[in-house]
């Protein structure tokens, strides 16, 4: 047999990379072994000398701007000296404040042009002052140079408060009248002071601090942890003009030592890790198996899911063309499988009138610009029209890459129907809320139209009166007597035309329709049949409607039907008030923050009592022997119909005041108000 069993030939395949993984392995081992120990040193190492570089300069930074600080009070110091707006005593007290204030402060002393002493924070100093050599150098160089000088440090006597040895350093601040020269301020620092008071006890317990000068001689050490190791260690440069002094840290730490643990660890990982890769390699093959199988499996199993779903699957590649369809729809669409795979739009399911919808939603997919969701339809062979809604997303395959989009689509009909079938019940519900408003109206019609009729009775009466005495006793028609009569007649018929035509202008709307319109509009087309309530039970009706609100995005109808109903309701709850409390106030306003215009109706009757204001909102509630209970609930559903919400609450005056509010038209867009 020249060639061997396919399990031979992968037998042979395989043995090498078996040995060869083990060795890489060790090699691996031995290379960590060796490296990373050194490696964690070394980075420790790194670490601590970056923290105390760091450190090191926050210190270095805290004592410059301590004694920027000084140089600053004693500028401004001098500068009021010049100026002469501060006296000698008062030279003095600021002197012996500027010692309190900066303990690294030995004195600070007046000069004038002889070099005497003016003032000093010390009463005891003598007035004769000796000074270094280096000092008066840097007395020189700052008249010279006109700013702040600083002395090398060097040690001086007539300092009792100074231990001895102290290295101090003067600090000269000429005075100067114009161009005069007129004397000068020094402030005397003790070296060590400058540690003790700036360097903070943590950084002295890690570090060993020293001051020292251009040939590395100490001028003053801290060193509360004992000396440094000289294994970190720093030098930063104070920026101190005419003075060269350099802070040196040298940290009490020695070199980090090498982690046990870390290398028993690495032993233990490394180990598991051949034993483990031996163990693989002689699993490989049966696992290799076993996940075919499972694979196959999950095939089968996906199929059967993919195929059971009611949801419909549309898979398109990057040019649109389907790729992928599961039963669902192709049930929904009407069309086989073999139907659809493969093709180019246009489909067969698109609808003929949204064909233009169809191809400017698909140029977009195709430049990216997917619409993730949306709603149209699809027809069927037979020309039923199928409402759905979509949802795309990009088919992204295991590398990331994009080649295609995933379509989910969704079989509305059914909630197409009941939205529908609510709509409907809700222009029902509307139509009858009004129709029982207006039965509820129809006493209080017939008891104002009684009124003007009768007096139009009276009038015709009078009139005929006259013209029959003028007719018995031969003499003409006195016109002057029988105009009014017949004009206050003819107001008396105009006034009960128009409270007819109020009503049946009212009656007749049903079709909801929205429209930007004004809130004083609203108010003033049902206004009559709020005055025709209002005067059944002497109710005064107070507008507070805010100038310049803006226009409301609503339907007319079902916001006069809100008024109309809360209206009726506050002028009923107030028919047992006295007679000076039956006002009933309409106010309207804006609120900015939230884009709503807030109508709130307040009436001083007799309020809500707390177990009817649990079930107020509720269907078929009424506190009303002859009410149905719908008139709230159908307010606030038409409220909530337009985005906003009706709620109430109690007259702090006594009584109830309902708010309900409705979102606003922007103020950037121009509307015209259109008259409900």
């Amino acid at each position: 047999m020249k060639n061997p069993p396919t399990f031979a030939r992968r037998l042979q395949f395989t043995s090498p990379v078996r040995w060869l993984l083990p060795v890489l392995l060790l090699l691996l081992f031995l290379s960590v072994l060796f490296w990373l120990p050194w490696q964690a040193r070394q980075m420790e190492s790194n670490e601590r000398q970056e923290q105390l570089i760091a450190d090191t300069l926050w210190v270095e930074q805290t004592i410059r701007f301590q004694l920027a600080r000084n140089e600053e009070s004693l500028f401004n110091l001098g500068t009021d000296i010049a100026k002469g707006t501060v006296p000698p005593a008062g030279v003095h007290e600021r002197l012996q404040q500027m010692l309190r204030n900066g303990r690294e402060l030995q004195r600070v002393i007046w000069l004038d042009t002889s070099g005497q002493v003016r003032a000093s924070s010390d009463h005891t100093l003598s007035q004769e002052t000796h000074f270094s050599a280096l000092s008066l150098t840097a007395g020189d160089n700052a008249r010279r140079l006109h700013r702040g000088q600083y002395a090398q440090p060097a040690q001086q006597s007539g300092f009792p408060d100074a231990p001895p040895g102290a290295m101090l350093m003067d600090y000269h601040q000429p005075l100067f009248g114009g161009q005069q020269y007129i004397g000068s301020l020094v402030a005397t620092y003790q070296v060590s002071s400058l540690l003790d008071e700036m360097v903070p006890w943590w950084f002295a317990q890690d570090n060993q601090i020293s001051l020292i000068d251009r040939d590395d001689k100490v001028l003053a050490r801290r060193a509360a942890a004992g000396p440094g190791h000289g294994v970190y260690t720093h030098k930063r440069a104070l920026d101190v003009p005419g003075a060269n002094i350099t802070l040196f840290t040298d940290s009490v730490k020695s070199q980090p030592k090498l982690l046990p643990n870390l290398l028993v660890g690495s032993v233990i990982a490394l180990s598991l890790g051949l034993l483990w890769s031996l163990l693989a390699l002689w699993r490989h093959i049966s696992r290799r198996l076993t996940a075919e199988g499972a694979l196959r499996q999950q095939m089968l199993f996906r199929t059967a899911m993919e195929n059971s779903l009611v949801t419909g699957m549309r898979a398109r590649d990057l040019e649109g063309r389907v790729t992928y369809v599961n039963p669902a729809f192709c049930q929904m669409v009407g069309y086989s499988s073999e139907e659809i795979l493969g093709r180019l739009p246009p489909m067969p399911y698109w609808a003929p009138e949204a064909m233009d919808e169809y191809q400017q939603r698909f140029a977009k997919a195709l430049a990216g610009n997917v619409t993730p969701q949306f709603e149209t339809h699809f027809q069927r062979p037979d020309g039923t029209r199928v409402p759905v809604l979509i949802f795309e997303a990009p088919l992204v395959d295991k590398n990331g890459k994009q080649t295609g989009w995933m379509g989910s689509v969704l079989d509305i009909s059914d909630r197409k129907r009941v939205e529908e079938l609510n709509r409907q019940q809700q222009e029902k519900l509307q139509t009858s809320a009004r129709l029982a408003t207006m039965g509820e109206l129809a006493s209080m019609l017939a008891h104002e139209l009684n009124q003007p009729l009768a007096a139009i009775s009276s009038y015709t009466t009078g009139a005929l009166n006259l013209i029959n005495r003028a007719s018995d006793s031969g003499q003409p028609v006195q016109t002057t007597i029988l105009k009014p009569a017949l004009e206050q007649a003819s107001a008396q018929a105009q006034r009960a035309g128009q409270i007819i035509r109020s009503v049946h202008d009212f009656v007749r709307k049903s079709e909801p329709q929205r429209q930007d319109i004004a809130i004083r509009s609203l108010v003033d087309g049902i206004r009559a049949l709020i005055d025709l309530q209002a005067r059944k039970f002497y109710v005064t009706v107070v507008e507070e409607i805010a100038p310049e609100l803006p226009l409301l995005h609503a339907d007319p109808v079902m916001i006069e039907q809100v008024l109309l109903n809360l209206t009726r309701n506050a002028i009923e709850a107030m028919q047992d008030a006295a007679p000076g409390r039956r006002i009933m106030r309409l106010r309207a306003s804006y609120d900015a923050q939230q884009e709503m215009v807030t109508v709130d109706v307040i009436d001083q009757g007799h309020g809500i009592p707390k177990d009817v204001a649990e079930r107020l909102f509720s269907p078929f509630f009424s506190t009303k022997a002859e009410g149905m209970g719908m008139g709230l609930n159908i307010c606030r559903t038409a409220i909530e119909f337009h985005g906003g919400a009706l709620t109430f609450a109690p007259n702090p005056a006594g009584g109830t005041i309902f708010t309900f509010s409705v979102p606003a038209v922007p103020r950037t867009v121009t509307y015209h108000a259109t008259n409900a």
